[in-house]
């Protein structure tokens, strides 16, 4: 039994040539095109059996509303479904203290004599002034009318262009350009060892009072007392390291001279008065050797010498490049150590939830900048300075350097230095000649 295959080829129609018929009407549906016909047939004919033209079937049958919500939502997202609406808890707040008695009396009850009184019929008609308002829009009159006013202008006449209108809205003159740091997206890092962020404005302590406790006081007279002495023994011992420093620099610079003079004199004793004179036959002994040909074993000597330099050479090379891996393992350690300190700070100022006070902590010893800290003035009377009342007190102190410091070490500004000479353009002062060009 022969096997039956599908045919081969295209399924369309055949192709006609692009150009028209010339031969007249009888030939004109050989030019008809009916593409888009079989195409929307076949649509029909698909749509059909999958279950009906969608065009014919209703919206009803098409379509579904959903009334219930999904169940599996709440199952989801529990924290955001059962929770209720403000407003609606506002609502249903009921006090359990009874409320205040209204203003308004009650009507009582009633007492008549037991006669009914009679009602008045409502009457169902148009007031005077009702009457009076319809008969004046039935003449005409209107209490707001419209005006229409009279064309100045010819419709059919040339478009009048419209005035540009000056905009009062302020123009936005930032350069797209120039963009942000990416240190603006990040926290600053405050200088405090423990990484936590200490307040703008600390509190101060019972020993910063006017009028302190005599406990207080002495505690933090004694704690600056220990300071000061702590701060004067450091400035004595650098000045005498600095002292022994000159006086070894001394030393060794006489020792230098003096070693100097010693080999200056034992050359001038050693030197022989002999010392630069030659025989005439040794000026004119000129020992020229003639190039001849290298022997095996020479040119063996200089192929080895060349190894060795060779060698050598690459040597050196190997030793610059393991010298600049190690360079770049320890800078790439740095950078570990340095993004991990910022880590740790970040992540204990996250941590830390009350602020930590300025003078219970220590300053970080590796701080941002080149500059240094500025110094902390000293906030401190004397036993007979104090004074009893808030009247008698003498203002102490620049707030403006408080403020300044309390955003360096809170990391919001980096330590700068005022520049009081600035490098000025260089000008050249020159004497004009144009009046000595003259001609005759």
């Amino acid at each position: 039994m022969p096997v039956l295959k599908p045919l081969k080829g295209s399924t369309e129609a055949p192709a006609t040539y692009k150009q028209p018929s010339r031969k007249g009407k009888k030939a004109w549906r050989k030019n008809v095109d009916v593409t888009e016909v079989e195409k929307g047939l076949e649509e029909l004919n698909e749509e059909t059996i999958k279950g009906g033209v969608i065009a014919e079937i209703p919206s009803e049958e098409l379509f579904t509303v959903d009334t219930v919500g999904d169940a599996s939502i709440p199952k989801k997202f529990p924290k955001l479904t059962s929770k209720p609406l403000k407003a609606d808890e506002i609502i249903a707040a009921r006090s359990a203290v009874p409320g205040p008695p209204p203003s308004r009396k009650r009507p009582g009850d009633k007492t008549t004599d037991g006669i009914i009184a009679e009602k008045r019929p409502r009457r169902e008609y148009v007031t005077h002034k009702e009457l009076n308002r319809l008969r004046k829009v039935a003449d005409g009159v209107h209490e707001s009318t419209v005006e229409v006013p009279d064309a100045s202008y010819d419709p059919w006449g040339a478009v009048v262009k419209p005035e540009a209108q000056t905009s009062t809205s302020i123009e936005d003159k930032r350069n797209d350009k120039i963009k942000a740091p990416k240190s603006f997206t990040k926290n600053p890092i405050s200088l405090l060892a423990s990484g936590k962020t200490p307040k703008a404005v600390p509190t101060p302590k019972g020993g910063y009072s006017y009028n302190p406790v005599f406990t207080d006081y002495e505690a933090r007279y004694t704690e600056e007392a220990n300071k000061a002495v702590e701060a004067e023994r450091k400035r004595l011992a650098a000045e005498e390291a600095e002292r022994l420093k000159m006086e070894a620099a001394a030393r060794s610079a006489a020792e230098a001279e003096a070693a100097e003079a010693r080999a200056e004199l034992s050359e001038w004793d050693e030197d022989s008065e002999w010392e630069g004179f030659q025989s005439g036959g040794e000026e004119l002994k000129v020992s020229a050797k003639r190039p001849g040909r290298k022997s095996q074993a020479q040119r063996n000597r200089i192929q080895r010498r060349k190894d060795e330099e060779r060698r050598l050479k690459h040597e050196a090379k190997t030793k610059v490049r393991k010298a600049q891996l190690e360079e770049i393992k320890r800078i790439a350690k740095e950078v570990s150590e340095r993004e991990r300190e910022q880590n740790l700070a970040l992540a204990n100022l996250e941590q830390s939830e009350s602020s930590a006070d300025e003078d219970d902590e220590v300053l970080r010893r590796r701080q941002l900048g080149r500059l240094k800290l500025p110094e902390k003035d000293l906030e401190l009377v004397l036993p007979d300075e104090l004074q009893d009342s808030l009247r008698l007190l003498k203002p102490e102190g620049n707030l403006l350097k408080d403020r300044y410091r309390s955003l360096l070490i809170r990391g919001r500004m980096e330590t700068r230095k005022r520049i009081t000479f600035r490098r000025q353009k260089k000008t050249k002062l020159t004497e004009k000649w144009a009046y000595k060009d003259f001609s005759i």
